[in-house]
């Protein structure tokens, strides 16, 4: 068959040769790569372990009180655990106001003062900037209690009273027992409130919140920024249309890392509000409470089963955190710092 074809002159059509698909460059791993690889598995492995550790501890120590108040735990807003009838709902509410009035104020705060350090201020002063930045983190909890308790709260019952008198009708900024433009209100019911306890609050995570922020804004790509300018764009537009869309995933995770702070705080807020087992939804309002301030007030005179109890208020303030942390990861992910931008 093969010497018919050559004798009738036809010769066969050349097939290209096909390559052989590229390998894959791999470097030989030497005993410093594997230990550091080992080294960095085991630490992640550690931190999930005492993770896990923490939740379980947590969950031992509350099932007495969770299996005797069983899901009324979650409605009931009294807190009266000797008698068997006491609940988060006061202070879960209480919690998700405060934080909320926290991140509503911080995260402007925060990304301004990241895009002005990384963007605006000028070189020479930015390192300046940042180590003040720094420092109000540094800054203890109890400092920063005291100075909204005696300085802040009583400059911003102006604002508080302004609130309720525009905008009472919304039910977030009412304050029960007052009405606008009455000069005779006691300026104590604005007092020891939510609002107070957020801004002090906001105060405290903007910082975490501008640092996550600054270093994800100084990574923007330094040719989009000069293919921006060199179409013709401000500086405002080149931060909207490069800066901004590139740091949006860096925005999500500095927002939800001072969520889990703001919703934690402790001492700061502890000194601020007054306590009150009441679902109040009036953030101007004077009497609140938080998870983390009810254990740190009952944790001192607490019974055995009262101890279960505030365990259980623990747990349900750590699930809850873990909660807003697994979001904001996926959400993060989801919004891949640099993947787009509009420029």
């Amino acid at each position: 068959m093969l010497s018919a074809q050559k004798g009738s002159g036809r010769t066969e059509p050349h097939r290209p040769v096909l390559d052989p698909p590229p390998r894959r460059p791999q470097a030989a791993r030497g005993l410093g790569d594997r230990v550091f690889r080992y080294q960095l598995t085991a630490t992640g492995v550690v931190v999930l372990g005492i993770m896990a550790a923490v939740g379980l501890f947590l969950l031992l120590r509350a099932t007495q009180a969770l299996r005797a108040t069983g899901p009324s735990f979650l409605t009931t807003a009294q807190w009266q655990p000797d008698v068997h009838k006491f609940g988060i709902a006061a202070v879960l509410t209480g919690t998700l106001l405060i934080a909320a009035v926290a991140v509503t104020i911080s995260v402007p705060l925060a990304v301004g003062t990241a895009l002005f350090i990384s963007d605006v201020a000028p070189r020479g002063l930015r390192r300046t900037l940042v180590s003040l930045v720094d420092l109000m983190a540094a800054v203890p909890s109890v400092v920063y209690g005291l100075w909204g308790l005696f300085f802040l709260q009583a400059h911003v019952i102006g604002l508080s009273r302004w609130l309720s008198d525009w905008f009472g009708w919304i039910p977030l900024f009412k304050v029960d027992g007052t009405h606008p433009g009455d000069p005779l209100a006691s300026a104590s019911v604005y007092t020891a409130s939510a609002f107070v306890a957020g801004i002090v609050v906001a105060l405290m995570v903007a910082p975490i919140q501008c640092s996550v922020m600054r270093e994800v804004f100084a990574q923007a790509p330094a040719g989009e920024r000069e293919g921006a300018y060199a179409l013709g764009a401000t500086r405002w537009g080149m931060i909207r249309a490069v800066v901004l869309p590139y740091g949006k995933g860096g925005i999500i995770g500095g927002t939800m890392l001072g969520l889990g702070r703001a919703m934690g705080e402790t001492i700061a807020v502890y000194m601020i509000i007054s306590p009150v087992f009441v679902i109040q939804p009036h953030i101007l309002q004077t009497g609140s409470n938080s998870v983390s301030s009810l254990i740190a007030l009952h944790y001192g005179d607490a019974s055995s089963f009262g101890m279960s109890a505030l365990m259980a208020a623990g747990l349900a303030l750590f699930l809850l955190t873990l909660a807003v942390n697994f979001t904001a990861s996926t959400i993060a992910a989801r919004s891949r710092s640099g993947a787009q931008s509009e420029a």
